[in-house]
């Protein structure tokens, strides 16, 4: 029975350690299409979108992961997906996916500010 407690114990410490964060290319661009228009609306979310998408994930928002971040945004499969958002935006959005942002924006916003306090 102890080995089996020791065993979860050490497991628990370890596993958060050990994991990595994995950033989807074609997701974080949509998040950041999103992010922007929420930005024009909550003002005080300006500065604060690695902040905010990390702490989405629950990763803390470090040198490192802003690294990630950045490598991510650079490569072609997000390139790739910010130009099909772009594109879709382009065209017009319908009355529902306008309605879907605005419940983003308000989700975001809640998120942001959680993040925001984290930090001080």
């Amino acid at each position: 029975m102890h080995r089996y407690t020791f065993l979860v114990a050490l497991l628990a410490l370890v596993a958060p350690a050990s994991q990595a964060l994995t950033i989807n290319a074609k997701a974080l661009a949509r998040f950041d299409a999103v992010y922007v228009v929420c930005e024009a609306k909550y003002p005080d979310m300006r500065g604060h979108r690695e902040e905010v998408y990390l702490s989405l994930w629950q990763a803390r928002a470090d040198d490192k992961a802003r690294a990630q971040l950045d490598a991510v945004r650079k490569g072609p499969i997000y390139q790739a997906e910010r130009e099909q958002v772009r594109r879709a935006r382009a065209n017009g959005a319908s009355a529902s996916a306008v309605s879907a942002i605005e419940q983003q924006c308000q989700s975001l916003w809640s998120e942001a500010q959680r993040a925001i306090q984290a930090k001080r």
